[in-house]
């Protein structure tokens, strides 16, 4: 599942084709309402300084 706001980019029929071809499902905000999103960016966040700020990795693939 891919989260993103409603922006035209994201929202195009080229795109959207691009994500259905890799089994992707897209999740839109609803319109003007910026909160819809915020509990996934909180966990990307705490996903983040848990795991790869607080480490240093050698290379791509250790970090994979």
């Amino acid at each position: 599942m891919l989260h993103s706001d409603q922006g035209s980019q994201y929202a195009s029929h080229e795109y959207q084709a691009l994500l259905n071809q890799h089994g992707i499902t897209c999740r839109m905000s609803r319109k003007g309402n910026c909160w819809d999103n915020t509990v996934m960016e909180r966990l990307f966040l705490n996903l983040k300084m848990e795991r790869l700020w607080q480490r240093k990795y050698a290379n791509q693939m250790e970090a994979i």
